[in-house]
This record gives structure tokens, C-alpha cells and sequence, in this order.
């Protein structure tokens, strides 16, 4: 079990270094690492807020699916903020990168 984990992460790892996961971060994604559930919620509220706005035209009466599908996106770039940050760590364990 715990080759097979190894060899997923690793087949990861080779993917995000094909992709330029050595490259230094930029600004914007030091701070996504640094804030992932305040970047979900960067995300969620004006989705949450522009489905509800559509949702009033059509049928004002169920707001929990706008509520849902921007919660659902919030979640997805939160997620991708902790892989970011998880890629942050990676680069200033193998000393590619002093963190700053």
C-alpha cells in the first residue's frame, strides 16, 4: 500500500516539475498559499452572489443551489491553494526556493 501511494505522489511530483512546479512563485500565489480557505471565499461570495442574481429571474424560490455551486467553487480553488502551498513547502525543503 504504501508503494502504491509513492508512486502516485511521485508520478504527481514528475507532472507538476513538467508543468514548471520548480519555477519560484509569483506574488499572487505566495498569498493564495499563505490564505487558502480567504481564497476560497474570494471565489465562493461573488459566485454564490451572481447565481443568486440569476436564479432571481428564473425561480426565485430555491437559493440553495446558488448557494451550493459557489460553495462548490470556493472548495476547488481552495483545494488548489493547499496543493499550491504544498508545492511551497517542497521547493524550500529541496532548497530550490528560500521562502521569500
Amino acid at each position: 500500500m504504501a508503494n502504491w501511494r509513492r508512486s502516485l505522489g511521485d508520478a504527481f511530483w514528475t507532472l507538476d516539475r513538467s508543468l514548471g512546479g520548480q519555477r519560484r512563485p509569483t506574488r499572487i500565489q505566495k498569498w493564495v498559499a499563505r490564505h487558502p480557505i480567504g481564497t476560497g471565499l474570494c471565489v465562493a461570495v461573488p459566485f454564490t452572489l451572481f447565481f443568486l442574481m440569476l436564479l432571481r429571474e428564473e425561480e426565485p424560490d430555491d437559493p440553495l443551489f446558488a448557494v451550493a455551486f459557489g460553495l462548490a467553487l470556493g472548495l476547488v480553488f481552495a483545494l488548489t491553494a493547499v496543493s499550491e502551498h504544498l508545492r511551497q513547502r517542497r521547493l524550500k525543503r529541496l532548497g530550490i526556493w528560500d521562502g521569500s
